[in-house]
């Protein structure tokens, strides 16, 4: 996860996240950081909207606690309404599990 959290500060901060700003920033947390894992990460966030995926991921958290029903609901609706919610928390989980 400090993997991720590091990228995050750079892409925040400004900067591009490559290989050798992630390792920086992690040695400069103390941590010895593993080649493999910087590029592997590195290489996931190419091409990536980091603050699009953050903005997706926080509503996907959020909307399930908006979304309860008032009013019972037929059961294929929620069935749907189900699948969908479990869509969504299996993207943000995909994106996590990139990640670290």
């Amino acid at each position: 996860m400090e993997y991720v959290y590091a990228a995050m500060l750079l892409h925040k901060a400004g900067h591009k996240v490559e290989d050798a700003t992630l390792s920086k920033v992690l040695q400069a947390a103390g941590i010895s950081p593993e080649p493999a894992r910087v590029k592997a990460l590195v290489s996931a966030l190419e091409g990536v909207d980091i603050d699009a995926a953050v903005k997706e991921a926080s509503i996907a958290q959020v909307a399930p606690a908006s979304a309860a029903p008032q009013a019972p609901v037929a059961k294929k609706e929620e069935k749907k309404a189900e699948e969908e919610k479990k869509s969504t928390e299996q993207a943000a989980a995909g994106l996590g599990a990139l990640f670290g």
